[in-house]
């Protein structure tokens, strides 16, 4: 059944995850959650023309602003900060400057996705270098770290280092390593959910390491823990998955979408915080939507993302913790500042990790 399908991939890992919460107490209370939203944000879906695009696009910029004011703010006052993961092959500039503008307002950010299909190694850097020169030179976007710049990444049709049993939609078996060296700082695809390509490690924040001579590098890793420091190629920031009870006749899976049918409810909260990857006393929510598709925009600029932020923040209450809005960027630097025994709101919220953030440009 559906409800089922390739659970033999992440089913083992989720059930020891699931049995260590009941059986095992944490050391330390929750302190802080800390959630993003990655949007697989495709204004020329089902191949648009331009118009329709640019009318995509324009909803956006009139009702986004207009919604992050009107959310609770979190517990620094901060109002939520929307990542749109923009298409490499969709790219024009009426369509990217005025998520720009939602940049430089500071309630959005943008970030990297790109589909491809078998065109070979070098096309896949060409792409993605001159995908990222043009945000920075002609839109100020990205940052620089090293005098280098780096972005976040969502893989078009989950397949992250050539892992569809097929072959298709990639191509690329040494995606990991490829993507390190053009400076991508973490990979927000996973998670996949019933598909083929869900990583076998779930729930987890971790580093994985690139092998040219294996597909789906990205199936096991090394966690991130509190002062642990950097081990592999490239971070997978992962979102929530698992099995979801209520709301419904029948059990689902959740796997952190928001979309029109699949709001966000007290219950879905609660799982959201009690599925995603904690590390110390930090738990980081990552959310994923596709916004620019119709059904979805509908739903999501009406209500859907004012309820599940204001609902982020009762919950936060209700547990007594801490709640951060943040870029997939931002939640980079937390995650890092953690890793290496640093403050994460700080690194967060002032682009700066104590001790290792030299070379850092832009918060």
């Amino acid at each position: 059944m559906q409800l089922i399908r390739n659970s033999q991939i992440w089913g083992p890992s989720y059930v020891r995850q699931r049995l260590r919460q009941i059986t095992q107490r944490p050391v330390h209370p929750l302190e802080r959650i800390w959630v993003t939203i990655a949007d697989h944000y495709e204004p020329k879906w089902r191949h648009v023309d331009l118009s329709t695009a640019q009318a995509r696009v324009a909803l956006w910029r009139a009702a986004w602003p207009e919604i992050a004011r009107r959310c609770k703010p979190d517990s620094v006052g901060n109002t939520p900060r929307y990542t749109f993961f923009f298409p490499e092959e969709e790219y024009h500039p009426t369509l990217m400057e005025p998520l720009a503008e939602m940049v430089r307002d500071g309630i959005a950010d943008v970030e990297v996705h790109l589909h491809h299909d078998g065109e070979g190694r070098q096309n896949f850097v060409d792409r993605i270098s001159g995908f990222c020169s043009v945000l920075h030179s002609e839109h100020g976007l990205l940052r620089k770290r090293d005098g280098k710049l780096t972005f976040g990444f969502i893989h078009g049709n989950w397949a992250l280092d050539n892992s569809r049993p097929d072959g298709r939609c990639c191509g690329l078996s040494d995606e990991i390593r490829v993507l390190r060296h053009l400076g991508c700082y973490a990979d927000f695809t996973m998670p996949s959910g019933d598909s083929p390509t869900q990583a076998r490690l779930v729930n987890t924040i971790y580093y994985c390491n690139g092998d040219p001579d294996r597909r789906k590098s990205y199936d096991y890793g090394v966690p991130i823990t509190p002062g642990g420091g950097v081990e592999g190629d490239l971070l997978i920031i992962s979102g929530p998955l698992g099995m979801r009870w209520r709301d419904r006749w029948l059990p689902r899976l959740e796997t952190g979408e928001v979309r029109n049918g699949n709001v966000a409810t007290p219950y879905r909260v609660r799982r959201w915080v009690d599925l995603a990857p904690r590390i110390g006393t930090d738990t980081f929510i990552k959310l994923f939507t596709h916004g620019a598709q119709e059904r979805n925009s509908s739903a999501l600029l009406r209500d859907l993302l004012e309820s599940a932020f204001n609902l982020l923040v009762d919950e936060a209450v209700r547990r007594g913790c801490a709640v951060h809005f943040v870029s997939a960027w931002q939640m980079y630097l937390a995650i890092e500042a953690i890793g290496q025994g640093c403050d994460p709101v700080g690194a967060a919220h002032t682009g700066q990790i104590d001790r290792v953030g030299a070379g850092i440009e832009g918060n």
